[in-house]
């Protein structure tokens, strides 16, 4: 079932949700400083692309720079990305197949405004190894 989600996923939004992180990835890295933040886009990204089959987990030895990378990220790339997945959540939400779709995209958010101390492992991967 996962599949099929992913397969629809990937037509109707993932593929644009992923071509937005690999810019703003693409852009971030142009810098030395903004390194960890591209990569962050591209680690993302792919999880953008095929997100059916994984979950984002809180990271136990995140600190504060994590926090202060949230913050720049926000202000570098967080606000627009997320505005593309409301914009698409809503988009998806008007017909019936795509709600399902829209509330995994709204399940997005969060990472997409706050990715540092955050791991994207699969759903199937035991509790004790998170």
């Amino acid at each position: 079932m996962k599949t099929i989600l992913n397969v629809i996923w990937l037509i109707l939004c993932g593929f644009w949700m992923f071509l937005g992180y690999l810019l703003a990835g693409v852009l971030l890295c142009i810098t030395i400083i903004g390194i960890p933040f591209g990569l962050a886009a591209f680690r993302i990204g792919v999880y953008a692309l095929w997100p059916f089959g994984y979950t984002v987990v809180d990271r136990r030895d995140a600190g504060s720079p994590s926090c202060v990378g949230n913050v720049l990220w926000l202000v570098l790339a967080g606000w627009w990305l997320a505005l593309g997945h409301i914009t698409t959540g809503i988009a998806l939400c008007i017909t019936i197949i795509g709600i399902p779709l829209g509330i995994a995209n709204f399940k997005l958010i969060p990472v997409s405004l706050m990715p540092f101390g955050k791991e994207i492992v699969r759903s199937d991967q035991p509790f004790a190894a998170r």
